[in-house]
Order: C-alpha cells, then structure tokens, then sequence
C-alpha cells in the first residue's frame, strides 16, 4: 500500500524552527515529486514547496520563500521541510503529497499523507 507518514509538527514560538518529515512506502519513490501543502482553519489547502524527483528541481510559494527549504533523501525514501523564522500565520496541517511527474499544482497530486500540526505562537 501506499503510505506517506507526516511528522515533525508541534508549537512554537514565533521566530523558531522545525523540520517536518515525510516518509513514503509502497511506490517507487525515486520516480515521484513530492510536494508540501497546508491547510489552515478555515481555509482551502494550498501548495508550500515541492521537489522534482529527477534533479532536485524546487519551488516554492512566495510565502514560503527564503524560509522553508525543501530537501529529499530518495535512499530513505524521505522528503523534508525545514522551516525557519516561523510565524503565527503559518499555524496549520501540513501535508506531504506525491505524484508520478514534475509540478506543483495541488490538482496533480494523488497519494497524500495524514498531515502533521504546526501550531506557531506569537
């Protein structure tokens, strides 16, 4: 079966980091994108950043942008988000998600992990 396993979420302080990870089993994870969303209360779901399964290749939402790096380690099977300078606008679930082609539209992806709270303090 396919399985992505969010974690790494919790509450912190404005200003703070964590690193969510996104563990994946039951597809060839080599050959899949994977992409961060969010969904805070209230609000529909929206891409964070995603990396391509070839080269690495990554991009990111303007909010997103010089705060949260993406990374993948396709030996482990693992995608990763570290996430800096966090801000209380950035309190929701985040979710990790995987598709079989290079792109970020939220639309295009099909497996998607049970998500993980980040909850940022002010």
């Amino acid at each position: 079966d396919v399985q992505l396993q969010a974690s790494g979420g919790g509450l912190v302080q404005a200003g703070e980091s964590l690193r969510l990870s996104c563990a994946a089993s039951g597809f060839s994870f080599d050959d899949y994108s994977i992409g961060w969303f969010r969904q805070a209360p209230g609000k529909e779901r929206e891409g964070v950043s995603c990396i391509s399964s070839g080269d690495g290749d990554s991009r990111s939402a303007e909010s997103a942008k010089g705060r949260f790096t993406i990374s993948r380690n396709n030996a482990e099977k693992t995608a990763y988000l570290q996430m800096n300078s966090l801000k209380p606008e950035d309190t929701a679930v985040y979710y990790c998600a995987a598709f079989a082609g290079w792109g970020c539209p939220i639309g295009l992806y099909d497996y998607w992990g049970q998500g993980t709270q980040v909850t940022v303090s002010s």
